[in-house]
């Protein structure tokens, strides 16, 4: 791990936190004496954020079978950890403003991202679901902190990508010296998530593990990778689709051991769930 740029992170003090309403959530749900209504009045402390965790409990994403109206309501439907991942995808949301083109197109690459790792987690029941789609939320956080600490290098990055065929990995090294993994990861700490999501997030391209690294670890990070190349199939906040891209060859679907015709079948659960789905996360 680079320590200068740990300690960057670690002492920057203008970097995005994460909101107050998912904080106190967090702390609530893992108190494990919170009720559904003293959960509803803390999320409604926010109204934002409220009317995304509604918006978001009626996709399809969340199969409720009738319409949720109330937040009581849609924490009984979906149940604490379900409501845990919704209230931060909802305030994490807040982190992608100022909102210009470049973050939107992160916001649905992520969100994209999130939606696959938690298809593929749920077909495969090789990872908790939750986990999974807060890996594929988080998995780029590090090029939108980046973008919010220096634009005019980020946009450089991105022009680099664009005009010298690099890849984005290739033209952070040259414009920065480190990548948006390495950051993600870092910031991910810096929230106090748990190092396994920090892990996930920091290897999300490279999958170096140890020798004796946790099996789990390694199926989480796969699963975190093989989502961020899901949205890269389909053009999911980026330019343009790879439709080139074999996903049954990549490093993650090898590891996992899944085959073309399983990969091929998430895929397309995958592209329909987020057509349907990505108006509600907006």
């Amino acid at each position: 791990m680079n320590h200068e740029l740990e300690q960057l992170i670690m002492n920057a003090g203008d970097l995005p936190t994460i909101p107050v309403v998912a904080t106190k959530v967090l702390q609530l749900i893992e108190s494990e004496e919170a009720t559904a209504e003293e959960l509803a009045r803390v999320v409604s402390s926010d109204p934002a954020v409220a009317a995304r965790v509604l918006k978001i409990s009626n996709s399809s994403f969340y199969g409720c079978q009738r319409q949720v109206q109330t937040l009581s309501h849609a924490i009984m439907m979906l149940g604490y950890n379900t409501l845990k991942s919704i209230v931060i995808a909802a305030s994490v949301k807040q982190v992608y403003k100022p909102y210009g083109l470049t973050e939107k197109m992160l916001w649905e690459h992520s969100f994209g991202a999130g939606l696959a790792a938690r298809i593929i987690a749920n077909s495969t029941r090789l990872v908790n679901e939750e986990e999974a789609f807060l890996g594929g939320l988080f998995h780029d956080i590090g090029k939108t902190i980046m973008n919010t600490m220096n634009s005019q290098s980020f946009q450089t990055v991105m022009q680099k990508c664009y005009n010298d065929d690099l890849s984005f990995l290739e033209a952070e090294q040259q414009v920065y010296g480190y990548t948006h993994a390495q950051v993600g990861g870092l910031v991910i700490k810096k929230w106090n998530f748990p190092d396994m999501l920090m892990k996930a997030v920091f290897e999300h391209h490279h999958f170096n593990f140890a020798e004796d690294e946790d099996p789990y670890q390694i199926k989480l990070t796969c699963v975190v990778g093989l989502s961020n190349l899901f949205c890269h199939k389909y053009g999911i906040g980026l330019r343009e689709p790879d439709e080139a891209l074999q996903l049954h060859e990549s490093q993650p679907a090898l590891l996992l051991n899944l085959d073309e015709g399983r990969l091929n079948a998430m895929a397309a659960a995958f592209e329909q769930s987020y057509n349907q789905d990505k108006s509600f996360f907006n």
